[in-house]
């Protein structure tokens, strides 16, 4: 009778070591999934705003005029120091009309980040 209670103390303790063991594992699992899940939404958001985002070397603030020149064939926007490079375009200064070629030339006076993105939107392609 002994062997009897025996055995079956220790089924139900082999069963409850399982049942722990698998429950542990289970909960590991989900927790990794949803890790995974948050990191590679987190890549994916880091990814579309690189994307979206354009790095410039110098920084802007309101009161700041701009200045465009001609820099191997590109315009390029300076600060007003005319010395920092605001922005990096993909506007061939050949391809200007020479009225705005010649004032690009001498450093072209922009007053303002309206009057200079409406001068950029005009003539990027």
């Amino acid at each position: 009778m002994r062997n009897k209670y025996g055995i079956g103390f220790l089924s139900v303790v082999l069963i409850l070591a399982l049942a722990v063991t698998f429950a542990c594992q289970y909960s590991y699992r989900a927790a990794r999934r949803k890790l995974e899940a948050r990191l590679l939404a987190v890549e994916e958001v880091k990814k579309a705003q690189a994307e979206e985002t354009v790095t410039a070397d110098g920084h802007a603030l309101k009161e700041d005029c701009y200045y465009l020149k001609n820099v191997n064939g590109y315009v390029v926007v300076f600060l007003s120091d005319k010395k920092t490079a605001y922005e990096y375009t993909d506007i061939l200064c050949e391809e200007l009309p020479e009225a705005v070629r010649e004032e690009i030339a001498n450093g072209k006076y922009i007053e303002n980040q309206e009057e200079l993105y409406g001068f950029l939107e005009n003539y990027s392609s």
